[in-house]
């Protein structure tokens, strides 16, 4: 004995007899490919995600950026290419080292080279910046409650890291080793590393204090290996700013 059928099994699907329909009514037409690709306003397309991550990494870039830094932009085009290097894989950026006297801008550039990294929306964005009295505070014995072998792994493992004003400490043999291990690690990683300085990387004169004099011969080998040494000249801004009205 068979099993009944129901109604339903014996009735064509909606679709096969709007099919049937066009084909008895339109026998030369033929149905075209569909457009089922999303566009860049919709999940699953690249630019989508992109401005997804973009928005992610400027909040952060927002959070790590001091006010009066907020609206830094990058203008000069060899830290400019520095930063789409990093922004397309940080193993291939390098170091950039601002080098000038005080005022000519060197701080701006380097905040709107990081901005300019997180505006491109890559993969991954987690920075710190901080001046190089403030990093050394905080890596000395009870300076962060965090320990300082714990402060200084972030310093080494953070994609990207900013030391302002490196060469305005007060050296010693205990800054120098710090310096060292975190340049070292940061060069055998290949992470990315941007330092701002007032000091010329090589003044000529023994008597004229340097980078690389300040730094020792290890930290001067590795940065002339994998740096890229951009030199800010001109006025004073901060006292052309002073000196308005």
């Amino acid at each position: 004995m068979t099993e009944p059928t129901s109604l339903s099994e014996n009735r064509p699907s909606m679709l096969a007899r709007l099919m049937a329909g066009i084909a008895e009514h339109a026998p030369h037409v033929t149905a075209g490919p569909i457009d089922d690709q999303p566009t860049p306003d919709e999940p699953g397309h690249p630019e989508y995600h992109r401005r997804q991550r973009a928005e992610f990494a400027m909040n952060r870039w927002k959070t790590a950026a001091p006010h009066r830094y907020q609206d830094a932009t990058t203008t000069h085009p060899d830290v400019t290419a520095w930063a789409d290097r990093a922004a397309a894989d940080y193993h291939n950026a390098g170091f950039l080292v601002l080098t000038g006297s005080i005022g000519t801008g060197k701080t701006h550039q380097a905040y709107g080279a990081l901005r300019r990294i997180a505006e491109a929306g890559p993969k991954r964005f987690e920075m710190i910046a901080t001046t190089a009295p403030d990093m050394y505070g905080r890596l000395r014995p009870g300076g962060s409650d965090k320990g300082t072998e714990t402060e200084l792994k972030r310093l080494t493992r953070i994609p990207l890291l900013l030391l302002d004003d490196l060469g305005t400490e007060k050296l010693s043999e205990w800054t120098e080793e710090a310096t060292y291990r975190i340049v070292n690690h940061r060069y055998n990683e290949s992470l990315p590393l941007l330092i701002t300085t007032n000091l010329p990387i090589r003044a000529g004169e023994p008597a004229t204090q340097d980078l690389v004099t300040r730094l020792g011969d290890r930290l001067a080998s590795r940065l002339s290996q994998t740096a890229t040494v951009v030199h800010l000249d001109g006025p004073d801004l901060r006292r052309g700013l002073r000196s308005v009205g």
